[in-house]
């Protein structure tokens, strides 16, 4: 057996077949989501290749593709419409949302087209009528943040693709009933949670200690993205691979749904969660950052 490699990485792996087999070996790519027992390796078409350990015969890490801008916008089209707020507007390529002041991403616009003083201007106008600060969601290359300006809250964009799974032992519901709200410990409104705009939100639940959120959009490219996210064990279930187990039944309900594409939006400090991600085979897409309209004009 050769070395395994690293979870989350992209690899080109080597391995040897079964005994009768036409050729003695094959090659799989993907990321590497589980070393041990077997080695797991997720391709990018959502496909999951599990290989015996002692029959992995040579791998080798592949980049990263790049990432285009016009890629992130597609993402973050789909990821606005998966957490709108209770209201949101078009405006001039901004989309606003306003979700009574309950979290940075139900209150804050997404500039998915042009970006000038013009656009920021009216973006302000829109949330102080409303009695919040004009919050912007800053994602990489559409938008840039001059230098000396301060933000808040850096995210990391992760990706990965999937496919029709199973369940397993995760249940869903199209609302989030009295004993997931008590599990998830967050005082975030209902009706912030189950907005979704031109798409279908679903929320988990597993064991009583672990519950989740997954919102399917569809991006302009024509791409059906999963995004998970409200994901939250109880203090006393930790350790136990429950978050892991609730975002695979929840992957897979969108799945089968036709949802090619999944990410997780996650704070760059929240070190456990970047952790779980990875072996889970996402990988970073792309940085998203919080800044104040204030603090641009």
């Amino acid at each position: 057996m050769t070395d395994l490699p690293e979870l989350g990485a992209r690899v080109s792996l080597r391995y040897r077949l079964p005994a009768g087999e036409s050729r003695p070996f094959t090659d799989v790519v993907g990321h590497v989501e589980q070393v041990d027992p077997a080695v797991l390796v997720r391709t990018r078409h959502g496909d999951l290749v599990s290989v015996r350990r002692d029959d992995v015969v040579a791998f080798r890490v592949v980049p990263e593709q790049p990432v285009r801008a016009g890629q992130i916008r597609n993402l973050e089209h789909a990821a606005a419409l998966a957490w709108p707020g209770t209201e949101h507007q078009w405006l001039d390529g901004w989309f606003l949302r306003f979700g009574g002041g309950a979290t940075r991403r139900a209150n804050s616009a997404v500039p998915l087209q042009f970006t000038s003083v013009t656009e920021i201007t009216a973006a302000a106008r829109w949330y102080a009528s409303r009695g919040v600060p004009a919050l912007i969601s800053a994602p990489d290359r559409l938008f840039r943040i001059p230098e000396g300006v301060p933000t808040d809250a850096e995210n990391l964009v992760m990706t990965r693709d999937i496919g029709p799974g199973e369940l397993g032992e995760v249940s869903v519901a199209a609302l989030p009933d009295d004993d997931w709200i008590r599990l998830y410990e967050r005082e975030v409104p209902v009706p912030v949670l189950t907005a979704v705009v031109d798409g279908e939100v679903v929320f988990g639940a597993l064991a009583g200690s672990a519950v989740g959120r997954v919102a399917l959009t569809e991006a302009p490219d024509g791409t059906r993205w999963a995004g998970v996210s409200a994901v939250h064990v109880v203090a006393s279930a930790r350790r136990r691979g429950l978050a892991r187990r609730l975002c695979d039944g929840l992957l897979a309900w969108a799945g089968d749904r036709g949802a090619t594409r999944a990410y997780v939006q996650v704070v760059t400090d929240n070190d456990a969660a970047r952790r779980l991600y990875e072996q889970m085979g996402f990988t970073l897409h792309h940085r998203s950052r919080y800044v104040r309209a204030e603090d641009l004009l």
